[in-house]
């Protein structure tokens, strides 16, 4: 039966992409790493990780059995975060993922503003390129709220903080740039070629980018 150190191991080996790295962050050898993978694999049926030239990839296998690891792992925390709240050792731990708009802009001041109300509660902030990935980070267990834009794909409970201004930065003299308002309607721009954020946005989601 896996055990948490091993499920530990192998999500370290992916976030480093390398057990040399995975065994220095984690303070034990690489053999005993190593071991302990192969021991998870045994118990798995099959390989998790393809080791490359320079670096480790996951085996379908893997790829199936990582979010599981990751929550378990997030469950164990929250368990070991209980436990030490019902003694008074600990103040409790909120982990929020959020896409890194949203970490450069919105929420420093609101992390702020928490942690001068609430200096016994830490938060975990897990950060992210894409919407999916709050999906993802939400569904395996690794957070307990996500900030950005709605995704489609997610079933829970959602609820809106707010609009996040975007603009649209032309040339000197552009039609675009003309309007007294300040405004420019999308479909104005729809022959134009864009350069923008990465899909998982929002604003990429509705405009197709060059």
């Amino acid at each position: 039966m896996a055990t948490l150190r091993q499920l530990e191991y192998l999500v370290a080996v992916v976030d480093t992409g390398s057990f040399t790295r995975a065994a220095e962050l984690l303070h034990v050898s690489q053999p005993a790493l190593f071991h302990q993978v192969r021991a998870l694999e045994r118990d798995a049926g099959g390989p998790l990780l393809e080791r490359l030239p320079r670096a480790v990839r996951l085996t379908p296998t893997g790829r199936a059995m990582l979010p599981h690891a990751r929550a378990a792992l997030a469950d164990a925390e929250r368990a070991r975060t209980a436990a030490r709240r019902a003694v008074g050792l600990d103040g409790g731990e909120i982990q929020v993922a959020a896409v890194y708009s949203v970490t450069l802009g919105v929420l420093p001041p609101v992390l702020r503003a928490w942690r001068e109300q609430h200096p016994g509660v830490r938060i975990r902030l897990l950060e992210f390129a894409h919407t999916d990935a709050l999906v993802d980070a939400m569904t395996a267990g690794r957070a307990d709220l996500a900030v950005g834009p709605a995704p489609g794909s997610w079933g829970g409970p959602v609820r809106e903080l707010g609009t996040e201004e975007f603009v649209v930065v032309v040339a000197d003299g552009d039609p675009a740039a003309t309007d007294e308002a300040g405004r420019v309607a999308l479909a104005a721009l729809a022959d134009r070629d864009w350069v923008h954020y990465a899909p998982g946005n929002g604003l990429a989601d509705t405009v197709p980018g060059q």
